[in-house]
Formats: C-alpha cells, sequence, structure tokens
C-alpha cells in the first residue's frame, strides 16, 4: 500500500537522507565497527545537512519544524541503511524534546546551537546496574549543597556515552518522596568526578558505543537543573511514548529493507534446478512476513499521525514498541533462514541485521514491561 502520511517534501527530504548516508555513512561503517564507535564529523557532516535538531525553534539553529515527520524519515533511513551505528535516533528523538521543552532561556542559548550543529552529541543516563526497566529502583543521588548539585552514582547501557558531550542524568533528589524524588540533572564532558567505563561489547550494534558511567562527587552548577525539581520521572513518562515510537520506526523500516534483499536473494538463488522463490514454502514463508510489516506498517504509521497531533498514549506507544520489535525479530529471523549458509555469514546484511535487532525487544522497555503497561491501561 503507499504511505500518505508523507508529502512531495517529505519524499524529496528522504532521498536527500539517503544520499547522504549512502555517501557518508555506509562506506565508513565497517571500520566503526571495529572500532567500536562512529567519527565526530559524520556528526558534524549530519548537522550541517540539516539532519539533527529538525524541531529545535530557529533562534537556536535548528530547522524551526514542528513536524516530526522529518525526523522519522532520518530514523527510517538510518535503520534502512544499517548503519546502527549512528546515534542520531537518540538525539532527535529523545534527548531533544527534554531540551525544547524543560530547558529554560540560558540553557538552551548554551545547548542547543552546538546540538544541531553536531559538534554537541548527546546522551541520557536511565539504566542502572541493579534497576534495568526499573526507573523508581534508581539509586544515584544528587544533593544540594549551595549552588551546586553533587552526584554519586553508576549507569550502564549508556547510548552515546562514550562519545557524549552532555549528559541527562536521572537522580534520587529525595530519598522519600517516591516518584516525585527524582530530578534530571545535566552533567558535560570532562566534569571532574565524571568518568566513562568500558565500551561496552554486545552481539550486535557493533559501531554504536555503548558505556557504562560513574559519577564521584560530581559538582554541577544548580542552574544545570533540567525542569523542575522533584519532576523528572514524570518528565521521564511523558516522553517515553515518542522514544519508544522511535524504536518501532527503525524496527519496522530495517526489517522491510531486510525483507527487500531476501526478495532479491530467493528470486536469484538457485536450489534443485530452479530459483528459490518457486518453491512453496519460500513463497508461503515470503507472503506471512510481507502480510506482518504491511499490517505493523499501517499501525506504526497511525501512531506518527497520532502522535503528531498530540494524541498518542502510553498504550498505543508500548504496542507499536512491542509489536514492531518483536516482528522484526521475527521477520529477520525467518530472511535469515531463506539465506540458507550464507545468512550466517557476517558479510551478508542479514547477518548483521539479524545481530543489530535482537536488542529492540529489550531497550526502551523490554516486550514484557510493554505489555505490564498495555495490560493496566486495557484492564484500568
Amino acid at each position: 500500500m503507499e504511505r500518505t502520511i508523507f508529502s512531495d517534501e517529505h519524499n524529496d527530504f528522504r532521498q536527500m537522507v539517503r544520499d547522504f548516508l549512502e555517501k557518508e555513512a555506509v562506506p565508513h561503517h565497517p571500520e566503526w565497527e571495529k572500532q567500536g564507535h562512529v567519527s565526530r564529523e559524520i556528526w558534524q557532516a549530519a548537522g550541517k545537512t540539516g539532519l539533527l535538531g529538525m524541531d529545535v525553534p530557529e533562534e537556536y539553529g535548528g530547522g524551526g519544524t514542528p513536524d516530526l515527520r522529518f525526523q522519522w524519515i532520518v530514523t527510517e533511513e538510518v535503520a534502512r541503511a544499517g548503519t546502527s551505528g549512528l546515534g542520531f535516533t537518540l538525539h532527535n528523538d529523545v534527548i531533544a524534546p527534554y531540551l525544547i521543552e524543560l530547558a529554560d532561556d540560558e540553557q538552551k542559548q548554551r545547548w542547543l546551537p552546538r546540538f544541531c550543529t553536531g559538534e554537541m552529541i548527546t546522551a541520557i543516563a536511565m539504566t542502572e546496574p541493579g534497576t534495568g526497566s526499573d526507573l523508581q529502583g534508581i539509586q544515584t543521588r544528587a544533593v544540594r549543597d549551595g549552588d551546586e548539585w553533587v552526584i554519586n552514582g553508576q549507569k550502564t547501557f549508556i547510548t552515546n556515552g562514550i562519545m557524549s558531550d552532555l549528559v541527562i542524568v536521572v537522580c534520587k533528589t529525595d530519598a522519600d518522596a517516591g516518584a516525585h524524588g527524582f530530578s534530571l540533572i545535566v552533567v558535560e564532558r570532562d566534569t571532574p568526578g565524571f568518568e566513562r567505563g568500558r565500551n561496552l561489547e554486545k552481539i550486535g550494534m557493533s559501531a554504536q558505543d555503548t558505556a557504562e558511567l560513574s559519577f564521584t562527587d560530581v559538582r554541577v552548577p544548580a542552574t544545570n537543573l533540567l525542569g523542575e525539581e522533584g519532576k523528572g520521572f514524570i518528565y521521564l513518562m511523558q516522553n517515553l511514548p515518542r522514544e519508544r515510537l522511535s524504536i518501532a520506526v527503525g524496527a519496522i523500516a530495517g526489517a522491510e529493507k531486510v525483507l527487500e534483499e531476501t526478495i532479491t536473494y530467493v528470486k536469484e538463488r538457485t536450489a534443485f534446478g530452479k530459483p528459490l522463490a518457486k518453491l512453496q514454502t519460500v513463497r508461503f514463508s515470503t507472503a506471512e512476513m510481507a502480510t506482518k510489516l504491511a499490517v505493523t506498517r499501517t499501525f506504526v504509521d497511525r501512531c506518527i499521525t497520532e502522535l503528531g497531533e498530540g494524541k498518542l498514549g502510553p498504550a498505543d506507544a508500548s504496542m507499536a514498541k512491542y509489536w514492531s520489535s518483536e516482528t522484526a525479530k521475527e521477520v529477520i529471523d525467518s530472511c535469515l533462514q531463506l539465506h540458507g549458509g550464507y545468512g550466517y555469514m557476517k558479510e551478508y546484511p542479514v547477518a548483521k541485521a539479524y545481530l543489530d535487532t535482537r536488542v529492540q525487544t529489550i531497550y526502551g522497555g523490554t516486550t514484557e514491561i510493554m505489555k505490564e503497561i498495555i495490560g493496566r491501561v486495557v484492564l484500568g
């Protein structure tokens, strides 16, 4: 089916993003995977091309458009290109709303221009070694001391963790206030006591730097508080639907690309004297995958529209994240099977996609957490 949520302007932008990635990212990605992170040059190139901070107001150097479809196009094309090391999705889809909606004028002047040029790479530090998806179990503490916050604690599995210049740290600022005792505090690169651990070795997404972070008596100005004290958990809950939809958007786009490549493969690959595509089992498998992706795509596109209209709720976002990530996992696994032994070889894109995709049912809230959220809403 033709997608109806994009205009000609969006389609022209998509082609520009696709050309940018093919020229600036795809040729370098194998080397980035070996070194465990992308280059700073690709971030700055993306900034010059207008791929960062598209919804940031123009006065701060952004694109100034509230139309999030441009950002979803970047997310889709990064997934389709297999350039999983690029942290643009986190930067645009997750961090941007915190800075745009919560930062005061001074903070915006200080951070947003470099956010948009790619000179400042961002991250958000939620997960801790002992918490996982249980955000209320966060133990990192921030204590007010005069005109400063003093932070102590550890974070793990932080995307852009090694390269980030600005990290939004979820801290407990009132141990007795429960969900109302959390705040968001910004820590910048080279702040004394802020250290990055090892670049974690993952089974996939090898070019995406994912790190452990530690905070030992880290002192930051009181002016680095993002939003209001004690409202951190509320802010997280407000922004998680957009983050989860972002994962869904990338998951479905990546799976669609792998299926396209697999269809080409089974048409060209022969067995028993004829193309694999002539075998009934291959046709049935392809039919199942195409149907799953088509149905999922329809729902995700509807969620994109709902979010743009300010209507997307936690349950629908969780449905999109859960269903898209699980469907992508199943489809890419089936595509690998159709490649036979070649599918297990890393030089084939399907093998890389298989490894990169597996985490999508885990990060941003596991599938089990998504089902819990949906169940609570459905059952009341």
